[in-house]
């Protein structure tokens, strides 16, 4: 059985734990404390549960099942014989260059590193280790469950051995993977993030309400989501982060963050993590 390392049980950790677990994989999920880990399981058992109700008509495999290949725990010891490491850290270049540190040493040589980042180069992060051709970009989207596709991004020396290896686990999971090369923001960030970026913009302007710009999105251009919504989903904080990161390299202004999501992070307004954003929820 393939087993695989989760590196942060927030909510991008769990989902990707969730759907490696639902997949027939063995999960090891690190966090930094066992008050985040277990709120990652209360969160997992909860989505399962969620899952049974609304899939009654399917054969589903049992949720306690589906747990018991789920591992918790806050020791990087944990990793030593997983075949993959999928990293959720958040989108800080000190808290990734430490976790990289330790785990080129804690994995067995052939693990492959499978980096679910935003903006952050795939290459630089290789840089850190000894298996740079081992080091690859995984770019899952929220929900993770429901997406069939992850971007995936192939560093400077990802060698063509790796991307096949990541290819077949993805399809494992029921995932087609879509290619691109390593530059910041990739494809899907450095498009989305300048939509989010200007719908925040209409609002602070006063152009329109919030739900009148996501509304335009959804009717006008047959979007699933809005992008104040995708905002929303994604976390205002990582957003910020996210465009911080996108200004800083390639200084081009079209990427100077709005300071109406500067001040709705700076109030706690997260989106649907903290239960208030643009919009507010239960």
């Amino acid at each position: 059985m393939t087993k695989v390392g989760v590196i942060g049980a927030g909510i991008m950790g769990c989902g990707v734990a969730q759907n490696l677990a639902q997949s027939g994989l063995e999960v090891v999920l690190l966090d930094v404390s066992e008050k985040i880990l277990q709120e990652s399981r209360e969160r997992i058992t909860n989505d399962l549960r969620f899952r049974s109700l609304f899939n009654s008509s399917e054969i589903l495999e049992a949720s306690d099942s589906i747990m018991q290949r789920i591992h918790f725990g806050t020791d990087y010891s944990l990793l030593r014989d997983v075949d993959f490491v999928v990293e959720n850290a958040t989108e800080n270049w000190e808290v990734k260059r430490e976790i990289y540190t330790i785990i080129d040493d804690v994995c067995k040589e052939e693990c492959i590193f499978m980096i679910n980042t935003s903006c952050i180069s795939i290459t630089k992060l290789a840089a850190l280790t000894k298996r740079a051709d081992k080091v690859i970009g995984t770019h899952f989207m929220n929900p993770v469950a429901v997406k069939r596709a992850v971007e995936v991004i192939k560093g400077y020396h990802t060698s063509n051995s790796c991307i096949h290896a990541v290819e077949k686990f993805m399809r494992r999971i029921n995932k087609e993977i879509i290619i691109v090369n390593d530059y910041p923001g990739f494809v899907s960030n450095r498009i989305s993030h300048l939509f989010i970026n200007e719908a925040a913009f209409v609002v602070q302007d006063q152009v329109a309400l919030p739900e009148d710009v996501d509304a335009i999105f959804r009717k006008c251009y047959g979007h699933a989501m809005g992008p104040l919504e995708t905002g929303d989903l994604i976390g205002l904080d990582t957003v910020v982060h996210s465009l911080n990161i996108l200004y800083e390299s390639y200084q081009d202004s079209k990427f100077r963050c709005c300071p109406l999501l500067k001040k709705m992070v700076d109030a706690g307004l997260y989106g649907r993590k903290s239960g208030q954003g643009f919009y507010v929820y239960p």
